[in-house]
């Protein structure tokens, strides 16, 4: 039955990230990381400022991962260490905390000034998988996910949802480590085998690979295809509705 939607016949469960896969809202993320680190950057490089690239640096440092992850990934790659400092930190603190606090009011100003919006492909193929039995997970380092799904009446489309606030809660690692994707699966009742990842960022692919799951699609939003392929995607489509009708 599940051939219909491009997975394996013993699929049971799909598991999907946010950013870039339901909703249009990974540029807006890399754009909201940009203003963040090139601020800091310049302060702090002055005439060595070099910028923050919103496509390679994005991709390879910080899509996909937790947010203080993606200030310790990028800023290390640049030789620069900060402070880990308190989750309430002010955004102009120099510390890990305090940058991605002022990277995440900028995120949620863009978002309430242009809004969210989803792809109306992924939104299909999730009501059609859960029209034929398939359980579905939202799976994002987001703490912001339920709010983005509640804005575009999707809540009601996921039986588990595994975000920024639920892995704090539970202690769990970020992608590129599996334990956010292992935990929506165990939330599921489906084991990692019978489950499929469905993810844009390389992080997520890692994720996939590491956790043993049944089938790891790439989303190429960003035309990064055979980035996806290595990092170790199964099949990569453009928009899931490619997927309909595949054996």
């Amino acid at each position: 039955m599940t051939t219909t939607l491009g997975l394996p016949e013993a699929i049971q469960a799909c598991l999907f990230d946010l950013d870039g896969v339901v909703t249009r809202t990974a540029v807006v993320h890399a754009a909201a990381w940009k203003e963040t680190f090139d601020a800091f950057l310049r302060q702090r490089d002055g005439a060595r400022f070099r910028p923050f690239d919103a496509g390679d640096d994005y991709d390879e440092y910080v899509d996909g991962r937790p947010r203080a992850d993606g200030v310790r990934t990028f800023l290390a790659a640049r030789g620069i260490h900060l402070p880990e400092g308190r989750p309430d930190d002010p955004p102009d603190a120099p510390t890990v905390q305090g940058l991605g606090n002022g990277k995440n009011e900028i995120l949620l100003e863009k978002i309430h000034r242009e809004g969210v919006q989803p792809y109306g492909g992924t939104l299909r193929y999730i009501e059609t998988a859960r029209a034929r039995g398939l359980r579905t997970a939202i799976v994002s380092s987001s703490a912001n996910t339920r709010d983005v799904l509640r804005s575009i009446g999707a809540e009601h489309l996921f039986d588990v949802r595994i975000d920024g606030v639920v892995a704090a809660e539970r202690g769990l690692p970020g992608k590129p480590r599996p334990d956010t994707f292992l935990a929506a699966a165990r939330d599921l009742g489906v084991a990692p085998d019978r489950a499929a990842v469905f993810e844009d960022a390389l992080a997520g692919m890692d994720a996939g690979r590491a956790g043993n799951f049944g089938y790891v699609v790439g989303v190429d939003r960003v035309g990064q295809a055979d980035a996806l392929y290595a990092h170790g995607a199964d099949v990569v489509v453009k928009d899931l509705a490619e997927l309909g009708g595949r054996a």
